[in-house]
């Protein structure tokens, strides 16, 4: 993927261009990886495919091999289709696919990591309920993906996208801010609406500590995915109502990586602090982390 150097210029350049957002992108994407247009489209299709298979291979009879985790995303699903939820059909939708997804992750199923494998849920959990409802085409996703990809290489090149390196503001973060941007864009919101919608999903993640039980990628990262989703639509959806961020989305990024910096080793995916810290968690791992 393109490297953007930060989001004003990302906004600027594709103004300049006179493209949509995901074709600059892409197009800058291909100039930098020396591939052809079809190529990276045939590309970003079969991540889009390997994602929507993650969704669709799901077995609620599957548990991970920690027995942590499986099985919780059917349960969703029966409450939703039972239509006594607080949250309605869409929403229910959208939390049943984050846990389906990131349940495929733990059990070893094939999954798109978007931007990490401990994220995988955030971007399939939005888009595709999203998708299902506004009866979007399959194009009309892949150009979202290279929109979410366009701000998710601004994250990665000024800040992290790594639990170990900077907390799971840097994982589940990045894949809330980098969907949000998505949503804004299929809904049709302009390039400002998706720089904000960016700066108010990191920031409502800002310090978020990586803390795997066990330094399984399981518990408390499923359920995380879900916060992520909702924590997406929440701020896709102030942005197109016309919400700004007061900080910009840049230095939204710079602070989530100083304040990455400043996390201990033990809230970096060590599985050593936070929750993995806790009695249960020692309870169950009393050797400790795993990985």
């Amino acid at each position: 993927m393109a490297i953007f150097e930060s989001t004003r210029g990302l906004i600027e350049e594709t103004e300049k261009s006179g493209l949509p957002i995901w074709e600059y992108v892409l197009k800058t994407s291909c100039e930098e990886s020396n591939i052809s247009e079809e190529q990276s489209w045939e590309m970003m299709g079969k991540t889009f495919d390997a994602m929507l298979e993650s969704y669709r291979s799901y077995d609620q009879f599957q548990v991970s091999a920690s027995g942590l985790v499986g099985g919780d995303a059917e349960k969703m699903r029966v409450a939703r289709n039972s239509g006594d939820t607080i949250c309605g059909s869409f929403i229910g939708s959208v939390i049943a696919t984050a846990l389906t997804v990131s349940e495929c992750n733990a059990c070893m199923h094939r999954i798109v990591a978007a931007p990490t494998a401990g994220s995988c849920g955030v971007l399939p959990a939005v888009l595709l309920p999203y998708a299902h409802v506004k009866d979007l085409s399959r194009d009309d996703l892949i150009k979202a993906l290279y929109v979410a990809s366009g701000f998710g290489a601004v994250i990665a090149q000024r800040a992290s996208i790594s639990g170990a390196e900077a907390g799971c503001q840097a994982e589940i973060g990045s894949a809330s801010a980098m969907a949000a941007a998505a949503l804004v864009y299929l809904h049709g919101g302009d390039l400002r609406m998706m720089e904000n919608s960016v700066a108010m999903a990191l920031k409502n993640m800002m310090g978020l500590v990586c803390d795997p039980v066990a330094g399984l990628v399981e518990v408390p990262c499923v359920k995380r995915n879900v916060a992520g989703a909702m924590n997406a639509l929440a701020s896709a959806e102030m942005a197109l109502a016309g919400i700004e961020s007061r900080i910009p989305a840049d230095e939204v990024i710079d602070t989530m990586k100083v304040v990455g910096s400043m996390l201990p080793p033990s809230l970096r995916e060590t599985g050593e602090g936070g929750i993995a810290a806790s009695p249960t968690a020692h309870r169950l791992f009393p050797d400790g982390p795993k990985i």
